[in-house]
């Protein structure tokens, strides 16, 4: 069995992941928070809460505690965001707030963007439901919302309190979104664990009922714990926590040049980690054949390889000139050493990354 608790290392703003009795130990939380007079306020997705209709009323949060967005990454704007902030001050919640998220990526970003900004910043807790939320999003304290001109370009380092990693709420979930947390997974063994990309390979499958699940969901929240902990805040001249984002200067051009909601955004990532592979060999850190094993990973999950429409190269490099990682100007880019193994490149000529969008279908 995994172990029932991981701790994010950040000295006094240090947190614990929890991944076993998980609801209990939320409900004693919970009640904890309200009889030393926090109140206790909860955003939220109408998906989760039409899938897990009983979940946070057994945890003891109240209906006029809970607000519902709609799902969908549409949610991550400055609209929802400016609904959520009008929502705790209608229902007169102070400094004492305790803001929970029970949802995917979209409402843990979100909603922890909205801790951050009201009242200059209230406690928030993180309870994800989907699986890339679980081995992913909801720890690091990144949060934010996105802008027309790109993705998560507005938000703040916000760590929550705590992290509450109940699978049993992944039996609910669609088997698009769970295949979408898989890009994320996968991503875990290629920048950081061979040996959690040798497992891969060899299962034949995974799903919500998996035994292997848990020590995955574990295992890779480990991994972004350690980085996390070392480079907090994506200062690092190289590597650090910017190797996170393996694949997603690709993906985050595709969500926005595509309309947000169009691709998953672990669909998205699945077709940047083979666009990362493929340029990690153009610039000869790794062999061709590296390219085909990711692959057929990514294909063996469900997940898309190539875009599902023609999208333009030039609206697509328009949109990667507002990647975060980029410094003086210049793309950076996570690339591949050697399979569990990642760095930060820079200086790669834009003829190269063009005729990369070419090989997954851009024109």
């Amino acid at each position: 069995m995994p172990t029932e608790t991981l701790i994010v290392q950040l000295a006094e703003r240090s947190y614990p992941i929890h991944f076993s009795d998980v609801a209990e130990r939320l409900k004693a939380d919970v009640s904890n928070l309200r009889a030393s007079g926090h109140s206790v306020r909860v955003i939220s997705d109408a998906g989760v809460l039409k899938a897990q209709p009983e979940y946070l009323t057994q945890i003891g949060f109240e209906d006029g505690e809970i607000l519902s967005l709609p799902s969908g990454e549409a949610t991550k704007s400055i609209e929802f965001f400016s609904q959520a902030l009008s929502h705790l001050a209608s229902t007169a919640s102070n400094r004492d707030c305790a803001l929970f998220a029970f949802g995917g990526g979209v409402i843990g970003d979100l909603a922890g963007y909205v801790a951050a900004s009201y009242l200059r910043g209230v406690d928030f807790y993180q309870i994800p439901s989907t699986l890339l939320s679980m081995v992913d999003s909801s720890v690091g304290g990144k949060t934010g919302i996105n802008l027309p001109e790109g993705k998560n370009l507005v938000g703040a380092f916000w760590q929550p309190k705590a992290v509450y990693i109940d699978t049993a709420l992944l039996q609910t979930l669609s088997p698009r979104e769970f295949a979408a947390g898989m890009a994320e997974v996968i991503k875990y063994g290629m920048l950081a664990d061979l040996e959690l990309f040798n497992d891969l390979v060899a299962l034949k499958g995974l799903n919500a009922n998996s035994a292997e699940l848990p020590a995955i969901v574990r295992g890779c929240c480990a991994i972004k714990a350690q980085i996390v902990a070392d480079d907090e805040k994506e200062t690092a001249t190289s590597g650090g926590r910017a190797l996170l984002n393996l694949g997603h200067s690709f993906a985050h051009a595709i969500e926005n040049v595509a309309g947000y909601g169009q691709y998953l955004h672990g669909e998205a990532v699945a077709i940047g980690l083979v666009m990362a592979t493929r340029l990690s060999a153009a610039i000869g850190q790794i062999p061709e054949s590296d390219i085909m094993q990711v692959k057929e990973l990514i294909k063996k999950f469900e997940l898309p390889v190539r875009l599902n429409h023609v999208l333009k190269i030039s609206d697509l490099m328009a949109a990667m000139q507002c990647d975060k990682k980029n410094r003086g100007g210049q793309l950076r880019f996570v690339t591949v050493t050697s399979l569990g193994t990642t760095v930060t490149t820079d200086d790669v000529d834009s003829n190269t990354i063009e005729e990369l969008w070419r090989t997954v279908g851009a024109q």
